[in-house]
């Protein structure tokens, strides 16, 4: 059994790995925040990587059958929140809980 002194370590070792892994970027990169490259990177890789979650979110899913309507329905409504305010966190959410409140209540398969 591991002592609670050893636990304590390895909680330590693993908060300032933790730390240096999310500081040391900003710590060197500071002389270089006005470099073309990183305001490059800064405005197109979000959206990239957005594209790209959403890709991989629906590589699996059956088109043609009734349980993608859920899906869809929670990808436009997302998109319509983060068009109507621009809010990420408020987009995420709202698409999330109306996906989830879709698949659990089976309301669509009622209506269709």
């Amino acid at each position: 059994m591991i002592a609670n002194i050893d636990l304590l370590v390895v909680m330590l070792v693993m908060a300032v790995a933790t730390f240096l892994t999310r500081a040391l970027p900003f710590m060197f990169l500071s002389r270089a925040s006005g470099h073309p490259l990183l305001n490059y990177l800064g405005d197109y890789l979000p959206p990239i990587l957005m594209v790209l979650l959403v890709v991989y979110s629906f590589k699996n899913a059956d088109v043609v059958s009734e349980n993608f309507l859920p899906e869809l329905v929670g990808l436009f409504a997302t998109m319509l929140l983060h068009l109507l305010w621009r809010q990420p966190l408020v987009s995420i959410i709202g698409g999330t809980v109306l996906y989830m409140s879709l698949v659990q209540t089976e309301i669509l398969t009622l209506v269709l």
